[in-house]
């Protein structure tokens, strides 16, 4: 069950008064947006989310996963910037609810060296640090421990996950180096930054196309999984929300550093840059990017809202934390919102809902090989309503949104 098919508005929604004024004729209606995020927060339980799409169609309660870890850490992030403690009370009742007194998480296994698992632990720093809860702390501990042991390919960069040996994932490296690099600021004086930025330039070196700077989706150390290229070990295609974590993993990890000005910094913040400006080279008129961001014009091609989302978030909290600094980034960081909102953000019959999201895409493994990284495969993934993996990325981004036209 969906969260459009649990969640009614009133009508009144439909008129409220409250906009964000801003270049283009259309108009941010911010009462409706706000009021969608309460009821997010209402209608869901620790058990059973209403984001959690994934979970809804296999019949399953939520247990720990990246796309829980998103919606928390928007969450987060409107409370560190409102000050509004029902965001900070839903999080720690949501993450309180999973982690037991001695620091254990339930539904986290890691054996399955399951880098997506790490996400979630983004969201126990601020935890830990507002509510004093000990268990916070004995959990990041318990996370951490997959990092220090996860296994690597050849060039030093971790696993995506134990089924996918030898495998760098774009998504990977939002789901697990921001995290190593606030712990280890946090905890470690910084020790392991040079580890992380390794991890970084890596894929620079081996996974971008130097012609237009965008990176391929996928890269198999080995050679040998029967979606790669044999000669470079790359996947065929860019698939925009993978380029969207991978541009929020360089800007989280970017703020999180202990050693800002840095070279290795520096070199860093100039890979976010070429990336910000390889992705305008290719946004749509709406403001949004399509599903394969760089094929627009091939048939099934859609825009995509998720993927879209992370890269308005992306462009906008650049400039707050001043990474990025030229005017460009701002028009079009305003722009991939709105045109969210205009295409996407609708109320039916009084219930609001948000369209677009790409439910899930991946390549392989060996026994689902449907998942081959070829453009049919890319479109034929379902487009939902309502999942996290949206939902969160535009929450993110409404935040940035806010802050920027105030």
């Amino acid at each position: 069950m969906n969260f459009a098919s649990r969640v009614s508005f009133s009508i009144f929604l439909l008129a409220a008064m409250s906009f964000v004024h801003c270049s283009r004729s259309f108009t941010v209606n911010t009462k409706v947006i706000d009021q969608y995020i309460d009821d997010l927060m209402t209608k869901s339980t620790a058990e059973i989310p209403v984001w959690n799409i994934e979970k809804a169609r296999a019949g399953s309660k939520s247990g720990w996963d990246y796309i829980d870890g998103c919606m928390i850490m928007a969450l987060l992030e409107l409370y560190d910037t409102s000050k509004n403690e029902k965001f900070l009370k839903f999080a720690d009742y949501y993450e309180d609810y999973r982690i037991q007194d001695n620091g254990t998480i339930n539904g986290y296994s890691k054996s399955e060296w399951n880098i997506d698992s790490i996400n979630g632990g983004k969201n126990l720093f601020p935890l830990y640090s507002l509510t004093k809860k000990e268990k916070y702390r004995l959990a990041l501990e318990e996370i951490y421990d997959q990092v220090k042991n996860q296994p690597r390919t050849k060039e030093g960069n971790f696993w995506h996950k134990d089924i996918y040996p030898n495998q760098v994932w774009l998504d990977g490296l939002y789901m697990g180096l921001p995290f190593y690099m606030e712990y280890t600021t946090t905890f470690e004086n910084g020790k392991n930054k040079d580890d992380i930025y390794a991890q970084f330039f890596n894929v620079e070196r081996i996974m971008k196309n130097p012609t237009d700077g965008l990176y391929y989706h996928c890269y198999d150390a080995s050679k040998t999984a029967f979606w790669c290229d044999k000669s470079t070990g790359l996947c065929e295609n860019y698939w925009l929300r993978a380029l969207g974590w991978f541009s929020m993993a360089m800007l989280d990890t970017l703020n999180h550093a202990p050693d800002k000005g840095s070279e290795n910094w520096n070199h860093l913040k100039q890979m976010f840059i070429n990336l910000q400006d390889a992705m305008l080279k290719i946004q749509d008129k709406s403001g949004m990017w399509y599903q394969l961001p760089a094929l627009p014009n091939v048939e099934g091609n859609y825009l995509e809202t998720s993927g879209t989302a992370i890269f308005a978030y992306s462009l906008l909290k650049g400039l707050r934390t001043g990474i990025l600094s030229d005017e460009k980034y701002k028009t079009a960081g305003i722009k991939a919102f709105e045109g969210i909102c205009e295409k996407y953000l609708k109320t039916d019959d009084g219930v609001l809902s948000l369209d677009g999201i790409c439910l899930v895409a991946g390549l392989g493994p060996e026994k689902n090989r449907r998942r081959d990284g070829t453009v049919a495969y890319y479109l034929s993934e379902p487009i939902v309503k309502d999942d996290a993996k949206g939902v969160g990325p535009f929450i993110l981004a409404y935040n940035e949104y806010k802050l920027i036209n105030n």
